[in-house]
Parts: structure tokens; C-alpha cells; sequence
């Protein structure tokens, strides 16, 4: 009796592994897509930053918020209390925590890459890619910069947003496939 499919015979040899060239570039691959994809979360994480100053923006604190007993402004120390009162402000830095979830998030990559490129849009001819890896020490200078920054005699709601756009276009400079370096970023 025939066989209604047919099938081929049965292979043993091992397929060949990927020559080291191919493995390598598979690899750049693949580092390329996770920095796209890493870049396209901080552009979302900017962007929901903008929309928590546009709702309230503070100066010499991180975070407002509201208790029974009215407005108050919470600095480093207290800034778990924004899990307890509800947040009716936040500066640039706390603005991007806050977008990330809360104090909590504070340390994740996410959270302190978005510091690093919002502070290489305020400071960073956009010539030179943007270093999204910088020592501790150094991150914490440039969130200091940051914080001075926002908390500048004269500084608005405005410059900050500004500042938040700033930074998304800097992250979409870097996400384009041929980033033309010669395109000037809005100064703020």
C-alpha cells in the first residue's frame, strides 16, 4: 500500500554553526535593537515627565504634595511620603522618577539614562553622541546640574518642558537610522 506522504530522508549531519563573523553581527544586531528599543522607553519616560510638570512644577524640592494640613515640599529625605499624599508637583528630576513610578524606580538603567540624556541635551553640543554610561561620581554631578538648574532664580514651568523636549529630540536624533549630526537641537 502506498504511503499518503511522503517524506524525506532522514538527515544526521549537524548543521554548521554561524562562521564568527556572522555571530558578530548578529551581535551588533542585536546591541543596536536593544539601544532602539532602550531610547524609544526613554523617549515615552520624557514625555510623560512633560506631562507631570505641565500639572506641577516645583522648585528647591522634588516633590509637592497635598496633606490634611496643606502643600508640602519634600526634598531627598522624604521623598517616599509621595506614596502616601498625592503628588501636585514635581522638578525636572523628580518629574522623571515620578513618570518612572515613584522614588523606587530611581535606580533603574531607565530612570538614570533618562537623567543622563536630559542633562547632554541642557549641557551637550548635540554633535557627539550622547554618553548614556557614565561613572557614578559623574552621575551624580550631572543630577546636581540638574537640580541647580531647575532651581534657578528666574527658571519657568516653560524652560523645564522646554528642556524635557529638548532631550526627546535628542533621543529621537539618536534613534534615527543616519542621524544627521548636523542638525541643530533647540537650545533652552
Amino acid at each position: 500500500m502506498g504511503s499518503l506522504v511522503s517524506l524525506p530522508p532522514c538527515s544526521t549531519s549537524v548543521p554548521t554553526p554561524p562562521s564568527r563573523g556572522e555571530r558578530r553581527r548578529l551581535a551588533r544586531c542585536d546591541a543596536v535593537a536593544a539601544r532602539l528599543a532602550e531610547l524609544r522607553a526613554i523617549d515615552d519616560l520624557l514625555s510623560d515627565a512633560a506631562a507631570v510638570v505641565g500639572s506641577g512644577w516645583v522648585q528647591n524640592a522634588w516633590f509637592a504634595v497635598a496633606t490634611p494640613q496643606g502643600e508640602r515640599l519634600l526634598t531627598a529625605h522624604q521623598v517616599k511620603q509621595v506614596y502616601v499624599y498625592p503628588v501636585t508637583g514635581a522638578c525636572l528630576a523628580g518629574s522623571i522618577v515620578l513618570a518612572a513610578g515613584g522614588p523606587d524606580q530611581a535606580a533603574t538603567q531607565l530612570v538614570r539614562r533618562t537623567l543622563d540624556l536630559t542633562w547632554h541635551a541642557l549641557r551637550d553640543d548635540p554633535e557627539p553622541p550622547a554618553v548614556l554610561c557614565p561613572s557614578p561620581p559623574v552621575r551624580t554631578m550631572r543630577l546636581l546640574d540638574l537640580t541647580r538648574w531647575n532651581d534657578a532664580p528666574g527658571r519657568t514651568r516653560t524652560d523645564v518642558t522646554n528642556l524635557l523636549r529638548s532631550a526627546r529630540d535628542l533621543a529621537g536624533l539618536h534613534c534615527s537610522p543616519q542621524p544627521s549630526r548636523t542638525a541643530a537641537l533647540p537650545r533652552v
